[in-house]
């Protein structure tokens, strides 16, 4: 089966794309754990991280460092955020190419948060969030990178 990452970077399968260059891809999850989940790959196929070349292992934590910079300027609730880097089957690493989670948090959301992560093994059975819905919260994430 081909990645689906691979697909979305080839522009064979829908994405709701927030920043793109030639070596990285940012956008937004269909199965966000909070309004405004990113993900941010690098273009290069790699399942672990310590498969990519330094410089796009460099690029890939500066990229998610500028995003979450946006995502706090946006307009999505925001207090705080985790990054997030499953390296491996093992380490719940969902898709087998390297993706690096921003995730929005705000006080108070411990609770939703656990739910959320307690139903992610059930996600396939889930429908995806409206591509309408992620399409504006990916343009508020690219305004507030301007």
């Amino acid at each position: 089966m081909a990645c689906i990452f691979c697909e979305i970077i080839a522009g064979r399968a829908p994405a709701s794309r927030v920043y793109e260059d030639d070596d990285y891809l940012a956008f937004m999850d269909i199965h966000p754990w909070r309004p405004g989940h990113l993900l941010v790959i690098p273009k290069q196929h790699e399942q672990y991280v310590g498969g990519l070349p330094d410089e796009l292992a460099h690029g890939l934590w500066m990229l998610g460092h500028r995003l979450a910079a946006a995502v706090r300027r946006s307009d999505l609730n925001c207090d705080d955020l985790h990054f997030v880097l499953n390296d491996g089957r093992h380490a719940n690493q969902s898709v087998p190419h390297v993706h690096l989670h921003i995730l929005p948090r705000w006080k108070g959301d411990f609770l939703t948060l656990l739910g959320q992560l307690a139903r992610r093994p059930f996600m396939a059975l889930v429908k995806p969030s409206p591509r309408t819905e992620l399409d504006r919260r990916a343009a508020q994430i690219r305004e507030a990178m301007s």
